[in-house]
């Protein structure tokens, strides 16, 4: 395993972290709890000590998960969860005030059985509640040890400036991946120049990238491959098909050279890879084994 400074400390993170979305098996047509948190220990084991979830997923089971699974190796997992998607009879609410953020701390060091996060991650943008406040919010639990470090997830740029000018911003956690480079254009440049860690999720492109797709399947409602990826149908899955070809050329697991671009783009910090047993996250965990060749990272959209 290959690891990075976290920002602005001494601290080593890996490379490949562990996306834990797939926990409690609600969003991702279901896993197995046992297999779950072998595949985090197994993590552990093989140096991926980043491990992301959040209580949204899974209604907070993926949390409890990340608990069973580092309990009595604390020290080896460097743990970041969030905040601010409330679910509240049977609906999602945005909710970044100070007094749910404080409420979410709580119950998230409850659920993993830790005395403190080391980072803590607004999950996604509140617009009913300034940033500025839900900033001062994390600064207090920061001061009452309950926070180590302060990142956002899923804020646009002049969002995540105006959270900069309230707080420590360590991090910034965003979809990108061959399919998805948006944020090449403003936010990657500002997170550079600015020492801000980038956490890449979705670098498989809802497993577009690994090659199992010839057609879109049918997800259900919930299903997190059909709120985020549904846009890659038609002509657009034909595109994606003819990425994944070239994709082939190296001989590699798809997953490692689509892990492994997003890797190497200069400001990612780590890349979220998520699994469902021990199988997966060793294959993943191997896309920290190889660099792939400056040519590589100027294919077409």
């Amino acid at each position: 395993m290959k690891y990075v400074d976290f920002p602005g400390t001494k601290e080593r993170i890996s490379v490949i972290g562990l996306g834990t979305w797939v926990f409690g098996g609600e969003n991702w047509g279901g896993a197995d709890d046992r297999a779950c948190v072998a595949a985090a220990g197994e993590a552990l084991a093989l140096g991926m000590n980043f491990i992301d979830t959040a209580p949204f997923y899974a209604d907070g089971r993926s949390e409890e998960l990340v608990g069973q699974a580092v309990k009595g190796q604390r020290e080896k997992a460097f743990i970041a969860t969030k905040c601010g998607l409330v679910r509240e009879n049977g609906r999602v609410r945005h909710d970044l005030t100070p007094a749910s953020v404080a409420r979410e701390a709580e119950q998230s060091l409850r659920r993993m059985d830790c005395d403190v996060i080391d980072l803590y991650m607004c999950h996604w943008p509140d617009p009913a509640t300034p940033v500025e406040k839900t900033m001062e919010a994390f600064l207090k639990l920061r001061a009452e040890k309950k926070i180590r470090h302060i990142g956002v997830s899923n804020f646009d740029l002049d969002l995540l400036k105006k959270a900069c000018a309230v707080a420590p911003v360590a991090t910034l956690e965003v979809q990108y991946s061959l399919l998805e480079r948006g944020i090449e254009s403003g936010l990657l440049p500002f997170c550079r120049d600015n020492g801000i860690g980038v956490i890449a999720y979705g670098a498989l492109g809802g497993g577009i990238l690994t090659g199992k797709y010839v057609k879109m399947p049918s997800f259900g409602k919930w299903d997190a491959r059909r709120m985020f990826y549904h846009h890659f149908e038609g002509e657009n899955l034909k595109k994606a098909q003819k990425l994944v070809k070239q994709m082939q050329a190296f001989d590699l697991p798809l997953n490692q050279v689509a892990l492994s671009w997003v890797r190497q783009r200069p400001g990612v910090m780590t890349v979220l890879a998520g699994c469902r047993d021990v199988h997966q996250v060793r294959e993943n965990a191997g896309a920290a084994d190889f660099d792939l060749p400056d040519g590589f990272n100027v294919w077409s959209r």
